[in-house]
């Protein structure tokens, strides 16, 4: 979309995934300089932008999207690169459980809009259960609850088990048959890649970011189980504490808004000049 401003006179905060090549950066860099003539560039990791929104420096960022979850330490606002972990699975892997589960269910919608109605159903009825086991006995025992969901036609739907299902993907890969452990090992394995002296630190301040982390009840299971697996290990006894901000699917647009803000960021933007006189390669120089 035209977003009414001319490129040339705005300078650019890029969010960038922490895993991204060097090449796609430098590509990155002359695409806003010599296509858009910015006059300044800087890229930012998501993750530490969402821990700038929190009010922090240091944490681990759980940040679980539509494609991707990914579990990033970060240490005085840098990014821990050897300790990021990485899962393709998150919100669209719900939806499309979550459709499937329906279908078996007898649901069937005739509509080319299926997905957006499949994943607005997700986002209406759909949690995460802190003991599955228990749901699901409660379900043999027909004890279970549901929730109706109105389509835009006005046909009503009756939502059972499929709403705690569905999401159970995400502790529990193996459902839908992928080799991932689980979204609490995602932030286990991160503790662990960590040096030794900041592990009890990290696991005191996890943030969690992006629209997947939305679902009721995620934050407790996700706390329950990391709590599970780290007892067995060398930090335990230690207080986890995990923060569920409320504006978490923006988290990463609100900590580029105080990040440009500060005043002691304009010595960190890349100026077209620089970019002149160093080439692409510039732009490994000054990143968090």
């Amino acid at each position: 979309g035209n977003l009414g401003t001319n490129s040339e006179e705005h300078p650019v905060l890029l969010t960038d995934s922490p895993l991204n090549p060097r090449k796609n950066k430098e590509k990155t860099a002359e695409i806003f300089f010599e296509t858009f003539n910015s006059p300044a560039l800087f890229l930012s990791p998501q993750a530490t932008l969402s821990l700038y929104a929190s009010g922090r420096t240091t944490g681990l960022v759980l940040d679980s999207g539509d494609g991707v979850t990914l579990s990033v330490p970060v240490y005085e606002g840098f990014t821990m690169p050897h300790a990021i972990t990485r899962m393709d699975l998150a919100g669209r892997d719900v939806t499309e459980y979550l459709k499937l589960l329906l279908r078996k269910a007898g649901y069937v919608f005739h509509t080319s809009a299926e997905d957006q109605v499949v994943r607005s159903i997700k986002e209406e009825t759909c949690y995460v259960a802190f003991n599955p086991t228990k749901e699901e006995k409660l379900e043999q025992d027909h004890h279970g609850s549901s929730q109706t969901y109105r389509l835009p036609d006005g046909q009503v739907l009756e939502i059972g088990p499929e709403r705690f299902r569905a999401a159970e993907i995400l502790f529990r890969p193996s459902i839908v048959g992928t080799e991932y452990s689980g979204i609490h090992e995602c932030v286990v394995d991160s503790i662990f890649k960590s040096d030794l002296d900041i592990r009890k630190t990290l696991l005191s301040q996890i943030v969690l970011a992006g629209g997947t982390t939305m679902l009721p009840g995620f934050g407790d299971r996700l706390l329950n189980e990391v709590r599970k697996s780290t007892q067995k290990a060398t930090v335990s006894g230690v207080k986890i504490r995990i923060s569920a901000p409320p504006n978490r699917h923006h988290l990463t647009w609100i900590g580029g808004s105080i990040l440009a803000s500060l005043a002691a960021f304009k010595s960190m933007w890349i100026t077209k000049s620089m970019y002149e006189e160093q080439g692409p390669n510039v732009i490994h120089k000054r990143t968090l």
